[in-house]
């Protein structure tokens, strides 16, 4: 028998055992690299988006030129990652048959799907010059999607059981709004004149603070599962794309009218993107191996109720 609410226990609290130490859930099937690059490329392309629509209002046609070219490559890309990931393009299609509100991968789907077409349009008008005013609306319009692309994938992931991202759903698409802000800020820099570039170069510094400053608030509200982004390969990966974040935050902060320098913002603000979408990718796979991660918050969350009640 259970002793009754408020009762000391006897007997002391059983570590955790399952059986033969084997996960509770399953692991992410998911391949690799094309979701990391997945979640990767349609950040960078929704950011981009918006860059690239804000440019043409203020009178930046290379900005908006060289962002609608990103935004467009990086969906077209992102799109080809998943298709390679489900194996054939027909279901990718078969996602699209029906709009489901309650499922983030039908809704993501209906994001990513008319986001691709828009910026599409508006990379083809821009390299053609035709339609330029077609064009220029349909930049406009992907710009208005773009912060749904940018951190849909974040939802797609703490919707599902593994804890590492189910933990952070309130902190992880804070996470990949920052990094997305950065990484299409970074390309930017890579690819546009000084003179041009300024707004790139706030977005690299924004984007920059943002991610950082939601990842260690992330770390600490995940509580034990934390532990998965600071120990093993995820540990190192996040490690490294942290310290590129902040070297190309500071590159990008003084680069001015020096190319060379902002080159080298958006060589680490690029890989930074990458490497952290790869290390949040990897932590949540581990979280999934390990059973503690799924039972001992539940059983944590259980008494909190529980105390709370009495």
């Amino acid at each position: 028998m259970s002793p009754r609410r408020g009762e000391p226990t006897v007997v002391p609290e059983a570590d955790f055992r399952s059986y033969y130490g084997r996960p509770v859930i399953k692991e992410p099937t998911w391949k690799v690299p094309d979701v990391p690059a997945y979640l990767y490329l349609g950040g960078m392309a929704g950011a981009s988006a918006t860059m690239a629509a804000l440019a043409d209002v203020t009178g930046r046609p290379v900005l908006a030129r060289n962002g609608r070219l990103a935004a467009a490559g990086g969906a077209a890309a992102s799109v080809v990652a998943l298709i390679h990931d489900l194996g054939r393009p027909e279901r990718f299609l078969n996602m699209l048959r029906v709009f489901k509100p309650t499922s983030p991968l039908s809704v993501g789907s209906w994001i990513l799907a008319p986001f691709s077409g828009l910026a599409s349009a508006a990379a083809a008008s821009e390299v053609t010059g035709y339609y330029r005013g077609l064009g220029r609306l349909a930049g406009a319009a992907a710009g208005a999607v773009a912060p749904a692309m940018t951190t849909y994938t974040a939802v797609l992931l703490a919707d599902t059981a593994v804890p590492g991202w189910h933990e952070v759903h309130r902190e992880l698409p804070f996470v990949f709004a920052g990094s997305a802000v950065s990484s299409a800020g970074g390309l930017a820099l890579l690819t546009t004149p000084p003179a041009q570039a300024g707004p790139a170069r706030r977005m690299a510094v924004a984007g920059s603070a943002l991610e950082l400053a939601a990842e260690q608030r992330m770390e600490k509200a995940a509580g034990m599962v934390g532990e998965v982004y600071r120990i093993g390969r995820p540990g190192r990966v996040l490690r490294a794309a942290r310290a590129l974040t902040v070297a190309g935050a500071a590159a990008a902060a003084v680069s001015g009218r020096h190319r060379a320098i902002g080159a080298v913002a958006g060589l680490c603000l690029t890989a930074a993107g990458a490497a952290t979408r790869w290390g949040i990718f990897d932590a949540g796979r581990e979280s999934a191996r390990d059973p503690r991660y799924t039972v001992v918050p539940q059983r944590q969350r259980l008494a909190e109720r529980e105390s709370a009640q009495g």
